[in-house]
C-alpha cells in the first residue's frame, strides 16, 4: 500500500496523526462502515439484473451512474441511520438465528428492489432478482461461522467450525441454484460469478477446519460479485475504491496494519 511506503509507522507524520486516525476508525467502527461494501453489492446487482432484463448484451455501461450513486446514497442512509442502529443487520457478530436469517434476507430483497426500480422500466420481471437472492443466501450461511479480527495484532481467531456439514452443504447447494437460475434466465454475470465463487465454501466443506477456507470462503465471494457487477455498471469501481481504501487508510494509522485485505492467515488450528 502506498500510504505505507510514505509514512511507516516510525515517521513523525505517522506518530503524529495516529491518535486523529484513532478516533475517526472508532467512528466508522461503530457506524458499520465495513457492512457496505455487501449494502451496496446487493443493490447494484438490482441495478445491474434489470440492465440484463433490459438488454442482455449491455456492457460497461456509464449512463446510470447518477442514478446508481444517487441509489447507493440512499441505501447507505438508511443502513447507517436506521439498520445498523437497530440491529437488525448482524451479519458475522454471530450465529443468526432463523427468525435473523429471515429478517437478513428480507432486508436484501428490499436492498435488490430498490436497485432493480426505475421509472422507465418500472418493477418488470422481479423473477431476475431470484438467483442473486440465492446467491446472498449460501453467502450468509457461510457468516455462520463466528470469525474475530484482532486489529492490534492482523490475524483472525476464534474461529468456530459448529454445525460446519450442514451450514457449508447448504451454502454450496444455495450457489449451486443461483448458478442453475442464472443459466437458465440466460444472466451471464450471476451464473459466471457463482460458478467462481462456488469452490471455495466448497474447499472449506471437504478440507479440514483451518482458518484461511474460511476467510476465502467469507471474503472472496463479496469480491467475485462485486467484480462482475462492475463489468456491467463500471462506475460501481469508484464508491468500492473510495471505501476500500479510506478503510485501509484509517486502519493503517491505527494499528499499522493494512485491513480490510484479501490475504489470509495460514494458521493450522482445527
Amino acid at each position: 500500500m502506498l500510504v505505507e511506503r510514505l509514512f511507516p509507522p516510525e515517521s513523525s507524520y505517522y506518530t503524529k496523526w495516529r491518535n486523529s486516525f484513532s478516533k475517526l476508525g472508532e467512528k466508522m467502527d461503530a457506524g458499520g462502515l465495513i457492512q457496505l461494501f455487501i449494502i451496496w453489492t446487493l443493490t447494484v446487482s438490482g441495478i445491474v439484473a434489470n440492465m440484463d432484463h433490459t438488454n442482455r448484451f449491455v456492457y460497461w455501461e456509464w449512463s446510470g451512474w447518477m442514478i446508481g450513486l444517487i441509489k447507493l446514497c440512499l441505501v447507505s442512509i438508511v443502513f447507517l441511520i436506521w439498520i445498523h442502529p437497530r440491529k437488525l443487520w448482524i451479519i458475522g457478530t454471530r450465529t443468526l438465528n432463523n427468525t435473523e436469517l429471515g429478517t437478513h434476507l428480507g432486508i436484501a430483497i428490499v436492498l435488490l428492489l430498490i436497485g432493480w426500480f426505475s421509472p422507465s422500466s418500472g418493477l418488470g420481471s422481479l423473477s431476475s432478482l431470484v438467483p442473486y437472492l440465492t446467491a446472498f443466501l449460501s453467502g450468509l450461511l457461510v457468516f455462520q461461522f463466528i470469525l474475530e479480527f484482532d486489529q492490534t495484532k492482523g490475524i483472525w481467531f476464534n474461529f468456530h467450525w459448529d454445525n460446519k456439514e450442514l451450514y457449508l452443504s447448504l451454502s454450496v447447494l444455495s450457489m449451486s441454484i443461483a448458478i442453475l437460475i442464472g443459466i437458465q434466465f440466460d444472466d451471464p454475470v450471476v451464473s459466471t460469478a457463482g460458478m467462481v465463487a462456488l469452490p471455495f465454501a466448497a474447499i472449506a466443506l471437504i478440507w479440514p477446519s483451518h482458518v484461511r477456507h474460511l476467510q476465502r470462503a467469507r471474503f472472496y465471494p463479496i469480491f467475485i460479485f462485486a467484480m462482475f457487477l462492475c463489468v456491467r455498471a463500471p462506475w460501481f469501481l469508484i464508491p468500492l475504491a473510495v471505501l476500500f481504501f479510506v478503510l485501509r487508510t484509517v486502519n493503517y494509522f491505527r494499528y499499522g496494519i493494512v485491513h480490510p485485505s484479501f490475504g489470509v492467515d495460514f494458521l493450522e488450528e482445527a
